[in-house]
């Protein structure tokens, strides 16, 4: 885990001159917001008029770019996995913007909101069905933090996906 924690620091301050600065999303993320489970990469957001950026600076730490498009980059270093994720609607600029520094167990970083974090599990499942882990994610999402998540905001997201039904389902499982 040190190795992960190393990497996430490494990468948090190579990216310090976006603006905002990045925001943790993804696997380490579902810990800040009381879930945990494992993960072997780090996944960042990050504003997209600073992908340019972003991707010299990977660079210049060794990574390799593995696949590179206007929503996002996979980058690899070794055995070492990092990815991400570029806000450039309106949505997603406002979930980054929103989000905190947060005393994790990686340290304090800006992490998106749990809401937020729905948000993007809920477009990555939506793209692709077949990822059950982001379902579990949201799942956990919403059991770990029932009392304090800003339901109308997740339910906005639902909507925007047209999906309702979906957020209906998982809040009859989460309450169990």
């Amino acid at each position: 885990m040190s190795r992960l924690i190393d990497q996430l620091a490494q990468a948090v301050e190579a990216l310090a001159e976006c603006d905002p600065p990045p925001a943790l999303i993804g696997g380490l993320a579902l810990a800040a917001h009381g879930v945990v489970r494992a993960t072997q990469d780090v996944d960042l957001l990050i504003d997209a008029e600073d992908a340019d950026l972003a991707h010299e600076r990977l660079l210049m730490l060794g990574y390799d770019c593995v696949h590179r498009s206007v929503e996002a980059a996979n980058y690899e270093r070794n055995d070492e996995g990092l990815d991400l994720l570029y806000a450039h609607r309106s949505a997603a600029r406002h979930i980054l913007s929103g989000a905190d520094v947060r005393s994790t167990p990686f340290g304090e970083l800006r992490v998106v909101s749990a809401e937020g974090l729905i948000a993007f599990k809920l477009q990555s499942y939506c793209n692709d069905p077949d990822r059950a882990r982001d379902l579990d994610d949201m799942r956990s999402l919403l059991h770990a933090n029932q009392g304090s998540l800003n339901m109308q905001r997740v339910r906005d997201y639902f909507i925007l996906f047209d999906r309702e039904p979906l957020l209906d389902e998982l809040l009859v499982e989460a309450s169990h």
